[in-house]
């Protein structure tokens, strides 16, 4: 007879849990963006329920990033900015905030520009009102917040690029601040070329003075922000996957 230990399963072995995802918001004086960031990470979580989703903020909001950094002791953790594009945020505030961590931290690229950013572009200005227009007179204005670092505007640049070819109209990247042209400039330059339906596509991840700003400046029909569109919750953890896998790829060539 076989003995009755055989019969019980060996006890299953645990596996570590995945590194934290970190998502670095600016911050905002605004309420809605902290609402609009909070529910954002919950789409996150439902995605990906075995990952633990944080937030850490660079300025104006709590928490602030050098606070969850510190609460996650020296555990592993990915940070992902909740950018649009490079700057000096990505290239100094983040980069010298984790290095003043014990957390192991890997940095991920900031969202932009991305397919799934076009995806979530596309779809709100469909709510807001684009179609059904001739292409001949439509056009569109990306509205973004501007950065001095020239950087910054090459990646929003891209995205107008992406952008037009998706929709098959010209699309004019414009700024809130430290860049040009003005959303005001790049209407009148797509009025001069013929373009009669200016539609604005508002490239913020969350309501804001900015946002709010550009929109108030468009000639036709404005676009919510890019906020919790779907998309946004999958280009995060999709930059999450990519800084993990390009820190597994160091070692391995390392060792080769």
């Amino acid at each position: 007879m076989p003995s009755q230990l055989s019969l019980v399963p060996p006890p299953a072995t645990r596996r570590p849990a995945p590194p934290a995802l970190v998502v670095v918001a600016h911050g905002s004086r605004d309420p809605r963006a902290l609402s609009t960031v909070s529910a954002l990470l919950d789409r996150v979580r439902a995605l990906r329920p075995d990952v633990p989703v944080h937030l850490g903020h660079i300025e104006l909001n709590a928490p602030l990033l050098p606070d969850t950094l510190a609460a996650l002791g020296d555990r592993e953790a990915v940070l992902v900015p909740l950018l649009l594009s490079r700057g000096y945020h990505v290239k100094q505030d983040i980069p010298e905030m984790a290095a003043a961590s014990r957390a192991r931290t890997h940095l991920a690229a900031p969202l932009g520009p991305h397919p799934l950013l076009v995806d979530a572009l596309q779809a709100r200005l469909t709510e807001a009102g684009w179609g059904g227009t001739p292409r001949r007179t439509s056009a569109v204005v990306l509205a973004a917040a501007g950065s001095r670092d020239p950087d910054a505007k090459t990646d929003t640049a891209r995205t107008a690029h992406l952008l037009a070819a998706r929709l098959g109209v010209p699309v004019i990247p414009a700024y809130a601040s430290a860049a040009t042209p003005t959303v005001q400039t790049a209407v009148r330059t797509l009025l001069a070329r013929g373009r009669r339906h200016i539609a604005l596509a508002s490239y913020f991840t969350a309501p804001g003075r900015f946002a709010t700003e550009c929109a108030q400046a468009a000639p036709w029909i404005a676009a919510a922000p890019l906020g919790t569109h779907p998309a946004m919750a999958r280009l995060l953890l999709h930059r999450y996957d990519e800084a993990l896998t390009a820190a597994t790829a160091v070692p391995a060539l390392a060792s080769a």
